[in-house]
């Protein structure tokens, strides 16, 4: 029996039709003669990537303003990206349906990225990205942003910055009054704030995929549970 089996078998193969020392591919031309097996497909094995806001390819903004219009559109907080102050001088008109600036300039030094309102709190906040992996260099944020920051703290408002170490896959959250004391000390000292501070006094942003960074979710544990 088992000498019947094999002679059918070879015989079958030989049926297989052979072009330039190679079996036939899925997309070669079936001739007169060719006997068509379905032999399972072999899938290569899928790549698992991390669900990080640089891993997907997504800048911080664009994550930031994902996030805002989640919050919106569910009634949650109206928080908004600022518009920047520039005066307009030059437009180049290539055609008619176009038009294109060429020359412009800051009206006023803008201020911060994000402001809004929050449980009848007004929130301001500056976004910021590094590639550096082991701290967030200063001269990335300005004075003027830094005290006005400060200044929303003390009016009684909700200030912060955001930092996404995009290397890392790791956003942070650092409260206003630990920003300007790390930028008191880069007049004489480091001018930088370190990843470990960060850990340390800062907060961890989750990440996820309707909200993409919940950062309503560290500041109800930082400003609303004192």
């Amino acid at each position: 029996m088992q000498k019947i089996v094999l002679i059918f078998l070879m015989k079958t193969l030989s049926l297989f039709q052979i072009k330039d020392g190679a079996n036939k591919g899925f997309c070669d031309t079936i001739e007169p003669g060719d006997i068509m097996i379905n032999y399972p497909l072999k899938r290569p094995p899928q790549k698992t990537t991390s669900s990080s806001v640089a891993n997907r390819g997504m800048d911080l903004e664009e994550a930031i303003n994902q996030t805002n219009d989640h919050y919106v559109a569910n009634d949650i907080a109206y928080i908004y990206k600022k518009p920047i102050p520039i005066q307009v001088v030059k437009v180049d008109y290539e055609r008619r349906s176009a038009a294109r600036i060429s020359e412009a300039y800051y009206k006023i030094p803008s201020t911060t990225d994000y402001n809004g309102l929050y449980k009848g709190k007004y929130i301001d906040f500056e976004a910021k990205e590094t590639q550096n992996k082991t701290s967030f260099p200063l001269k990335n944020i300005h004075e003027h942003q830094v005290l006005h920051l400060d200044h929303i703290a003390k009016h009684g408002g909700i200030g912060f910055i955001i930092v996404a170490f995009t290397k890392l896959g790791k956003v942070f959250l650092l409260d206003s009054q630990y920003v300007k004391a790390f930028y008191d000390r880069a007049v004489e000292g480091r001018k930088s704030i370190e990843l470990s501070e960060f850990e340390a006094l800062g907060h961890l942003i989750p990440e996820g995929y309707v909200k993409r960074l919940d950062y309503l979710k560290i500041v109800d544990t930082v400003y609303f549970q004192k």
